[in-house]
């Protein structure tokens, strides 16, 4: 089983703090390794990881709003102290300029308040995914750097065909995520999530359609040959 994504909380709001910090307990795979609420404590919280004194941390949720500083400065003195870790924007601030000086920063993610659980999981599973393809030391090919960034890519509620629900296609993409042959059919995925087979291939295709998993032909039973859809 792979070991568990260590997330440290940045947020200045004690109660959204620890709402953030249920969300993480209760995606699978995450853990909530601390909470910070100043840039002073992040900063001194991480460094106390990068030099052994406390368990490592793989994954910031920062607000970009903070008492004492921003969470683009903070992010700008980690990378000046060499302090390398994957950040997710978790803020109200919706200014171009903040979102282009966080890309620019390497955040990964960008999650705008209010939201509820399954946009956050949403995107901690998407980052997982992201995550777990990009763990070898080397990327084989351009298809496998391609697939690799189309992992962080989530859908939002509003971009769902309609008839679509953000809750089942999480649903979806785990079912995906955890088949042991890594690959599903609309018939395997109708029988295991409890849908009929038309809302499951909808599902699979959109999945498909944004790059998260591939269409492949299933070969070796009667029949006409049977259409897979495959994690990346």
């Amino acid at each position: 089983m792979p070991e568990a994504i260590l997330v440290l909380v940045v947020e200045d709001d004690p109660i959204t703090a620890e709402a953030h910090a249920a969300y993480v307990g209760r995606v699978e795979g995450f853990v909530a390794a601390g909470v910070a609420h100043t840039g002073h404590e992040a900063f001194r919280m991480l460094r106390d990881a990068r030099e052994g004194r406390t368990p490592p941390i793989d994954l910031i949720l920062l607000d970009v709003n903070l008492p004492d500083t921003t969470g683009i400065e903070l992010c700008r003195s980690l990378r000046a102290s060499g302090i390398e870790i994957d950040v997710i924007a978790v803020t109200a601030v919706r200014e171009a300029a903040v979102v282009r000086s966080a890309v620019s920063l390497g955040i990964v993610q960008y999650l705008i308040k209010p939201f509820g659980f399954a946009a956050f999981a949403e995107k901690l599973n998407a980052y997982r995914d992201y995550r777990a393809r990009v763990g070898s030391a080397v990327v084989t090919d351009q298809q496998e750097v391609d697939a690799s960034f189309a992992a962080l890519r989530t859908s939002s509620g509003a971009d769902l065909p309609k008839g679509l629900t953000r809750e089942t296609l999480e649903r979806v993409r785990a079912a995906v995520r955890d088949a042991p042959a890594g690959a599903l059919s609309a018939a395997e995925l109708a029988a295991a999530l409890d849908l009929s087979r038309v809302t499951a291939r909808r599902y699979l295709e959109h999945l498909a359609d944004t790059g998260v998993v591939e269409r492949a032909g299933r070969y070796g039973t009667p029949g006409r040959p049977e259409v897979e859809y495959r994690r990346r």
